[in-house]
């Protein structure tokens, strides 16, 4: 009798392609991936699920795993990588990508597709995912179907494809990468068991990029024009650099006599170089007047992108220096009222050490010492104005107030950023403060949150209005799915969109109320029931500093419900403003 022999089991190709792909990720540096369910994109989900360095964050709803994945990459500064199925899934991440591509934030967005051959045939669950997301990535690339026994050459490409993703994504120009994947059917494993998972140290090819180090002719030419001229300042607009950054711009303001104009989000009003003395942040109170509490400034030196206050931003339009330089170390161009007259494509933080270092020391000059006491006189002027009334910037001035040394705070749209412009003041605590200002969409905060907070077990403050967080509360499921105990959500609910209160079309209800502030009368206690979230509704500032304190140091999610009222809150913010002004003028 012939003994039979063992038929070796068929490896699909659709998974060893996807596996390989995984490997050479890793390889290069990825240790995330967010994950939406689907079918068509079973090689590539199961590849990840399989790897023992990648975590993988499962989300049910593509929208808010696109912002989960923004989230996680704003805070670990490195790519995430982002994979669903094929058809609408694919169009739910736009929106995240939108604000990446806007915000510089590295993703890999890996969309499974159909195989050409069904494309544009009427098969179920497929569109044109081809170039989908337009000039919304730094590359799109339509991927091969993955073939057995495909040769040597097509592997090395395949590999090299990986490589080359994960490099663009990071780099000096970050952003995201889009490719697209078509596999054919079966696209599951022949059989259980799988394969091993190839492992590999190093990547098939090794892209790396330098610095742009500033040049002895610039930084020459620059210390120059600081020395010829008194009146100056430093804007560091939103994103700019990290690590040493904030100490050495910090160290340049005192040398050179230019007082650090601070945005919320530049890394720079929160940390050490508050320290130095000359970082201001009250300047979207006292630059409202038309009468500036100080002449145009000479020379600006400027790092990051455009600041969110509407008020700095047309001083410097009402009032435009004979000099704006903008150092910006990707090029990118970030001047919407196009008053920059030199951009520096280099490196700011070695920059500001060698100015440091050149510059003349100027002392305590008059210009910096005026700048200095208005933002004295604006900041003791709101302790004490929020210390007695409860109104919505009086919440976020408590929160900065209570933060403590390395939290981390991601600040919604509308309302909040422009709250916390105005009334956070700046404080030598280290406090990690992010938001998604590329395109300013109020979709997607939760979940850009929550990615924040899986990145470390800081504790994770979202400070965000009520249509907000309506827009996202799908995303509020990740908080049991991964465990995120660390997470404070305040929540300004002030019953609509108070940011219209604001604008020329507050003058005419109806039909205002009903087309633009839209009051929905929802009760979120709700929300928090079915998610999870221990839930406080509270309508005064001291009984809210009392549960805010408690939640930082619990050990559940927490929302707690600021129920204000929108009209109100205008009428404190303008109240105090004039105060502000009114002092300032007395001086």
């Amino acid at each position: 009798m012939a003994t039979s022999e063992a038929v070796p089991i068929p490896i699909n190709p659709n998974n060893q392609w996807a596996d390989l792909f995984v490997s050479e990720l890793v390889a290069c540096g990825l240790r995330a991936v967010c994950v939406a369910p689907g079918s068509r994109s079973t090689p590539l989900t199961l590849a990840f699920a399989r790897h023992p360095a990648i975590t993988l964050y499962l989300q049910l709803d593509e929208r808010c795993a696109a912002f989960f994945a923004l989230g996680l990459a704003l805070a670990t500064e490195r790519p995430v990588a982002l994979v669903c199925t094929s058809g609408t899934a694919a169009a739910e991440f736009h929106g995240a990508i939108i604000e990446a591509y806007q915000a510089h934030v590295p993703l890999l967005v890996l969309t499974a597709d159909r195989p050409h051959e069904v494309r544009y045939s009427g098969a179920n669950q497929t569109i044109d995912q081809v170039k989908m997301y337009g000039d919304h990535v730094l590359w799109s690339f339509d991927a091969p179907v993955p073939q057995a026994n495909a040769p040597a050459l097509v592997l090395r490409a395949w590999r090299t494809l990986a490589c080359r993703a994960y490099a663009l994504a990071n780099g000096i120009v970050k952003g995201p990468v889009h490719l697209n994947f078509p596999f054919r059917q079966p696209l599951e494993p022949a059989a259980p068991p799988l394969p091993a998972m190839p492992v590999r140290e190093q990547p098939l090819v090794t892209i790396e990029q330098g610095t742009l180090q500033p040049t002895p002719q610039q930084v020459e030419q620059l210390a120059t024009l600081i020395d010829s001229h008194e009146r100056g300042l430093i804007i560091c607009g939103p994103s700019c650099p990290g690590g040493d950054f904030p100490v050495q711009v910090a160290q340049l303001a005192p040398r050179s006599g230019y007082p650090v104009v601070a945005d919320p989000l530049s890394g720079v009003r929160f940390g050490p170089a508050v320290a130095s003395g000359l970082v201001v942040g009250g300047y979207e109170s006292y630059l409202q007047s038309s009468t500036p509490p100080w002449p145009a400034a000479d020379v600006v030196l400027r790092f990051g992108a455009v600041p969110t206050s509407k008020w700095l931003n047309s001083y410097l339009t009402a009032n435009p220096p004979a000099h704006m330089v903008h150092v910006q170390a990707n090029g990118i161009w970030a001047d919407d009222s196009h008053l920059v007259t030199q951009l520096l494509q280099i490196e700011p933080t070695e920059l500001c050490r060698q100015l440091t270092a050149r510059v003349r020391a100027r002392g305590d000059s008059a210009w910096a010492t005026q700048i200095a006491t208005t933002e004295a006189t604006c900041q003791q002027m709101v302790a004490r104005y929020c210390r007695e009334h409860s109104f919505d910037g009086a919440i976020v001035a408590a929160v900065m107030a209570r933060l403590p040394a390395g939290a981390r705070l991601m600040i919604g749209n509308s309302l909040p950023v422009r709250h916390l412009d105005q009334w956070g003041a700046p404080t030598p605590r280290p406090i990690q403060v992010f938001g998604n200002r590329g395109a300013s969409g109020i979709d997607g905060v939760t979940s850009t949150a929550l990615g924040i907070a899986a990145a470390s077990a800081a504790p994770l403050v979202l400070i965000t209005g009520d249509i907000a967080f309506y827009h996202d509360m799908n995303g509020l499921l990740a908080i049991q799915q991964h465990g995120l105990r660390n997470v404070t959500v305040v929540l300004l609910n002030n019953n609509g969109g108070g940011i219209f209160r604001r604008l020329p079309v507050a003058k005419f209800d109806p039909p205002f109320t009903s087309l633009f502030l839209t009051p929905h009368g929802l009760d979120f206690s709700h929300v928090a029931q079915l998610y999870g979230l221990a839930h406080h509704r509270v309508d005064s500032h001291a009984t809210f500093q009392t549960i805010f304190t408690q939640s930082l140091i619990g050990k559940q999610a927490t929302l707690i419900e600021v129920i204000t009222d929108g009209e109100v809150d205008a009428d404190h913010q303008q109240t105090l403003v004039q105060q502000i002004q009114a002092a300032i003028k007395e001086q």
